[in-house]
């Protein structure tokens, strides 16, 4: 059997049937936080198309925290009876729900992609105040955030905590920290953003006190649930987060009960360089998948199954993030175990098509 098909068991409660995961892209789709019709199509379509996973894109632990005002959100009690409707349909076709719990810092208050993408000031309609770690702004022509006090901060931290008990009542099995990007995580981790005096800042112990304190914080409602992080391996810039310092992380992360390290990389600053090829961040995920010995997925440029298989059978890591190719072919699972010859279970509504006959 092909790599790409085989299962893997994440801990004592749950399994994956294979190593496709749905990657977290957001939809900019939401009124309010709330998962709506197109959310449950979007998602629900891909669980038929036989990915093992779905990580939610990512939601907004407190309104602030959105990228757009399109986010989704996970910040009020309200919110979980719509996603109770977008799991239960998840489950039905033996995919795993996941969610990735997020705040976008001074990547907040933009514009929709299609409007512009731009950022839009706290005073301007659909705009608000961003926070981060320092009071630098990620374009010199946005606002300057606020920068978050030691106060503050700790009622962030109890917010991820409140966001990851209504994950749970809302049936996700999978909780993500989103701490990639550029975005809130990402600016305590990276020096190049985080130039704070204080316990959260200056050293590497301080700069990953935040997210230690959300793990922590998170572990006091985590059950059965699975605990994952998406970290960006480096920041592609001169004296800023890097692979060396991701590694120490997350052998601290794993000690501290995170199971998965989703492996991704840049978006802190908007002076970054990268080398944009075919599976470019795959040695990322490969050298701390077998410095840490944790399960590590990777993403990024990820779009033919043979390719995946590759990744899988060179041992560079464990799961394999699909993103924008899934935005393309819903389906791309039911493709690649036609190309890797893996004869998989098809639903039955869909069967008649499994073998390409015209009748």
């Amino acid at each position: 059997m092909s790599k790409l098909f085989e299962s893997i068991k994440i801990n004592d409660s749950i399994s994956l049937k294979n190593r496709i995961i749905m990657s977290p892209m957001c939809q900019y789709s939401s009124e309010d936080g709330f998962p709506n019709d197109w959310h449950l199509q979007h998602y629900v379509s891909r669980a038929v198309g036989n990915v093992a996973a779905i990580v939610l894109e990512a939601t907004a632990i407190v309104p602030e925290g959105r990228i757009s005002n399109g986010d989704l959100g996970i910040w009020k009690d309200e919110h979980i009876e719509a996603y109770k409707k977008l799991t239960f349909e998840i489950k039905k076709y033996n995919c795993v729900p996941g969610i990735q719990l997020a705040h976008a810092g001074r990547k907040g208050s933009t514009e929709k992609p299609w409007l512009g993408n731009h950022h839009i000031a706290s005073t301007e309609k659909n705009g608000w105040k961003t926070v981060s770690s320092s009071n630098l702004p990620f374009n010199e022509s946005d606002e300057i955030p606020h920068e978050l006090t030691i106060p503050e901060i700790k009622c962030l931290i109890t917010d991820w905590g409140k966001a990851t008990e209504r994950a749970i009542k809302s049936g996700f099995e999978i909780l993500e920290i989103h701490g990639a990007h550029g975005y809130l995580v990402h600016q305590f981790l990276s020096p190049l953003i985080n130039h704070r005096a204080d316990e959260y800042g200056g050293s590497f112990e301080n700069r990953i006190r935040f997210v230690l304190e959300i793990v922590e914080e998170m572990k006091k409602y985590i059950t059965t649930q699975s605990l994952w992080i998406r970290l960006s391996a480096t920041d592609w810039a001169e004296n800023g987060w890097n692979l060396e310092e991701t590694i120490k992380l997350c052998k601290i992360l794993k000690d501290n009960g995170v199971e998965v390290v989703d492996v991704s990389s840049g978006g802190g600053v908007s002076f970054q360089e990268i080398d944009v090829k075919k599976n470019y961040q795959v040695p990322f995920a490969n050298e701390i998948k077998n410095q840490v010995d944790i399960i590590t997925g990777a993403v990024g440029l990820i779009f033919e199954p043979k390719q995946a298989e590759e990744i899988l059978q060179n041992n560079e890591a464990d799961l394999i993030f699909i993103a924008r190719e899934l935005l393309r072919d819903p389906y791309f699972a039911l493709r690649a175990a036609k190309e890797l010859n893996e004869d998989i279970k098809w639903l039955p509504q869909y069967e008649r098509a499994k073998n390409n006959h015209y009748a």
